[in-house]
């Protein structure tokens, strides 16, 4: 027998309209904004820290990698199963357990005696990550009314971004004085920090009805086999086949499963909703794109390009840097343009930006370089803003839990897939590698501006009743 959620215990009218209180919405945006913002730091401090690990514990390049890889691998199996467990039990609730989690375990990974330990220690932050993480629809939907929605999503937006540029510097300086431990370390007094702003976020009702185990293990199944298949498909092409084809398989079962509920851990009834289809197939382009990018460009800059580790660091900040620029800026203009075609120059820019990288020789000047960077950033913030509004904006409130799971589900995937692509890639050849990776990132852009397009054109006969 199935267990289904009952649709009861609808939010009351003022989380309907988000806070509006404007001193606590002040409150529950800020903790919203650094609990995202500590996690983006927590990652990219952490990929810095991967060689000064692997030096301390005496352990290879590959092994040291799944530091990362335990903590993303958790964190995308759990988004949806743990966005069910939000509507359930709380979002403040799951917010405060999620963080306290994260922070515990980012303390016992400062003090991991050997890398089995701190692996166990990645996985529990990876948890509270996850709890984390899959609550940004869903809060940004009950802290903020639908006219400063827009805003709050591009100040998150803008917070990433930022995030994103100081995290590796910030690493750096750590390392520099201190040791690695620190690295983890430093999420206790922020993370304390934020935990006093909780009490702030939006209370909202928890909806009655049993978890559905049953669905939840075939979603972490399903989406484990189809990454870690991906991931290592350039590699150990068999085996990652017959994962990806029991991983489709799996989600068959799954997505079959879901059709027969009414408000399913998966959440098909949402992507029925033609809007938020649009929505979620341009995010996976783009975040397809923006990890394609942000794989090649290290060795595209080194080999292709000939410049120096030191510039490398400093032009790829320049996409990080224009998507937190824009950030604030898209989102009021999408008060007043049609979102489809926001998104749309969005995602031509981010194209045009790498055709640019791509098509310049290797005698160009940095600036050129840095303008182009700063351009698809620009383009991925500005199509970025727009697109979360119309993804939190078109879900039922009763299934904001839920619409906060697929959203960063798709994020993750989208990122995962395209680099994997980049890495099949430089499988093919290893002198061509970069450029071709970089052509991955044009093509996905291009195809979002592509959805965009549909998007655009289905919106118009709509209106027109054609």
């Amino acid at each position: 027998m199935l267990s289904q959620p009952e649709q009861t215990n609808q939010p009351s009218a003022e989380h309907s309209e988000g806070l509006q209180d404007s001193r606590r919405r002040l409150w529950a945006s800020l903790t919203l904004l650094f609990g995202i913002g500590m996690s983006v730091l927590d990652s990219s401090m952490t990929n810095v820290a991967l060689p000064a690990i692997a030096k301390d514990m005496d352990v290879s390049a590959a092994a040291v990698v799944w530091i990362v890889n335990a903590y993303g691998l958790t964190l995308v199996m759990t988004l949806l199963p743990l966005s069910a467990v939000g509507e359930r039990t709380g979002f403040k609730r799951l917010f405060r357990y999620g963080l306290s989690l994260f922070i515990c375990a980012s303390v016992a990974s400062s003090f991991a005696p050997s890398l089995p330990v701190l692996l166990v220690c990645r996985v529990l932050q990876g948890l509270g990550g996850s709890a984390i993480m899959c609550l940004f629809g869903a809060l940004v939907r009950h802290i903020y009314p639908p006219k400063h929605m827009a805003r709050g999503i591009g100040m998150n937006a803008m917070m990433v971004g930022l995030m994103s540029v100081i995290g590796p510097t910030i690493g750096t300086f750590i390392l520099s004085i201190s040791n690695w431990h620190w690295i983890f370390l430093i999420n206790l007094p922020i993370g304390a920090i934020i935990l006093l702003g909780v009490k702030y976020l939006p209370d909202v009702s928890p909806v009655k009805g049993r978890f559905d185990w049953n669905s939840a293990m075939l979603s972490m199944v399903t989406v484990g086999l189809l990454i870690v298949g991906i991931d290592y498909s350039s590699t150990y092409v068999w085996q990652s086949a017959c994962l990806i084809v029991f991983g489709i398989l799996t989600g068959i079962v799954l997505v079959r499963r879901s059709y027969q509920q009414p408000a399913p851990l998966v959440p098909v009834d949402l992507l029925q909703i033609p809007a938020m289809r649009f929505a979620i197939a341009a995010s996976l382009c783009t975040f397809s794109a923006q990890m394609a990018t942000f794989v090649s460009l290290p060795f595209y800059l080194q080999q292709e390009m000939s410049r120096p580790l030191s510039s490398v660091g400093m032009l790829m900040a320049g996409w990080p840097l224009g998507a937190a620029l824009i950030a604030m800026v898209a989102g009021r203009l999408s008060n007043m343009f049609p979102v489809a075609a926001l998104c749309g120059v969005g995602a031509g820019a981010m194209a045009i930006g790498l055709l640019v990288i791509v098509l310049a020789p290797a005698s160009i000047n940095d600036i050129w370089l840095m303008m182009a960077m700063v351009l698809g950033g620009v383009g991925f913030g500005f199509f970025q803003t727009p697109n979360n509004r119309v993804i939190i904006g078109s879900a039922p409130k009763h299934r904001a839990g839920a619409l906060g799971g697929l959203q960063a589900t798709t994020r993750v995937f989208g990122q995962t897939f395209g680099a994997a692509m980049v890495a099949s890639a430089f499988s093919l050849s290893v002198s061509s590698g970069p450029t071709l990776g970089l052509s991955v990132g044009v093509t996905f852009a291009s195809l979002a501006v592509l959805v965009n397009v549909i998007r655009h054109r289905q919106t118009d006969v709509s209106r027109t009743g054609g």
